[in-house]
């Protein structure tokens, strides 16, 4: 039996044709290094950005590539692309002014929004919720998002946590929680719990293997539903781990919950950066302010050797905070016993408390924390109609 090595990896690859049809993806020099980890391939190879959409089947051939070859249990493949020399990520936009009471922090410069405005509702014994968001799906947000909650957890808050992903729920795997949860008087839903968290999960109603065929309508009632009609208690913070893009779910949520604020997700490369503006600009649109953007598979350490590698660029999502205005809130690197721990429903800060991957974590929900309080003293935003 042939054994796994880069080398098998790289001459598989040469057999993917290049854009146009212009020799391989290898002798192109479109591959980045290739690292491989407890069978599992992971590599990056860069398109120009303009071209990303088009050339989403090649890196589709790449993994399907990789995932036949003898003894790879898997593969992490991304499509990256390198900012040309003298081009730059688009200008920061206008962002909408606090209000004149309380505590407006007025970095937010500009004039006042115009149009219709209306109040959002809060939920009963929740003091904030805040979203954690994503432009493309992928990056780990989920991943990201649970760690997160138990962090703020850890930090001494009193934590639940929705999942507001209807059609790929993954709270339950990632928790690892089986079962339906109970209703009491008028149809009001017990939330499970475990690590000392509640949640609540369209996981939990529906069977994993069954299909959610539904419109925009019955996303919004089940959401709603799963936000208003669960007994939460007396939380500090609900985290919300809303679906991948700007699509029904998400515009849901940032227009009808009285959100505290929004992380953003996204992997270093200037494609998930590109896909992660996105979710900036819909939160901007409804005033619900960006609390900070975590950098996930960041870096790559190899556990045998303690190297680290770059797989997918690095230090761009920090940039792009930096560009636009808002916190960069950490580096999450791309380990082994995070992709562990979150397949075995054990997610790395319960499961290392005090490993390095868990202080990372807890220092990202220190500062989420800081940036909500910040903004305590604000209104909570409301819907502009333009």
């Amino acid at each position: 039996m042939t054994e796994l090595s880069r080398d098998l990896v790289v001459e598989a690859l040469k057999g993917i044709r290049g854009p146009d049809l212009d020799g391989n993806i290898i002798d192109l020099g479109m591959v980045s290094d290739v690292f491989i980890s407890d069978g599992k391939v992971y590599f990056s190879i860069n398109v120009p950005a303009e071209r990303a959409q088009e050339l989403e089947p090649l890196r589709q051939a790449a993994e399907r590539t990789v995932k036949a070859l003898p003894g790879v249990k898997g593969a992490v493949v991304s499509l990256t692309a390198e900012l040309k020399q003298g081009s730059a990520p688009p200008p920061p936009r206008p962002q909408a002014a606090a209000p004149a009471h309380g505590h407006g922090h007025a970095h937010n410069h500009g004039p006042a929004p115009s149009g219709p405005q209306r109040t959002k509702a809060g939920v009963p014994g929740i003091d904030a919720i805040i979203a954690v968001a994503s432009g493309k799906g992928g990056v780990g947000k989920s991943t990201t998002a649970v760690n997160l909650a138990l962090a703020l957890k850890a930090n001494g808050l009193r934590v639940g946590i929705l999942d507001a992903d209807v059609y790929g729920p993954s709270m339950p795997r990632l928790l690892g929680i089986s079962g339906k949860p109970q209703q009491i008087e008028n149809r009001i839903i017990v939330p499970m719990e475990n690590y000392g968290i509640k949640v609540m999960s369209m996981g939990f109603l529906v069977d994993e293997g069954t299909a959610m065929i539904w419109r925009g309508p019955m996303v919004q009632s089940a959401l709603m539903q799963m936000l208003r009609e669960v007994a939460w208690g007396d939380l500090d913070v609900l985290v919300v781990d809303m679906p991948p893009g700007t699509g029904d779910a998400q515009l849901t949520m940032a227009q009808q919950v009285p959100l505290s604020g929004a992380v953003i997700v996204s992997t270093p490369q200037d494609l998930a950066l590109i896909d992660a503006r996105k979710g900036l600009n819909m939160f901007n649109k409804v005033e619900v302010p960006v609390l900070g953007i975590v950098e996930n598979m960041s870096y790559f350490i190899a556990p045998d050797t303690g190297n680290r590698y770059d797989i997918f660029g690095h230090g761009g999502a920090k940039a792009e905070a930096e560009t636009i205005g808002v916190p960069f809130l950490g580096e999450v690197p791309l380990t082994i016993s995070i992709r562990e721990t979150s397949d075995a429903g054990t997610p790395v800060v319960v499961s290392e408390p005090d490993g390095p991957q868990a202080k990372i974590y807890r220092d990202i929900a220190t500062k989420v924390w800081e940036q909500v309080k910040a903004r305590s003293g604000r209104a909570a935003p409301s819907i502009v109609f333009e």
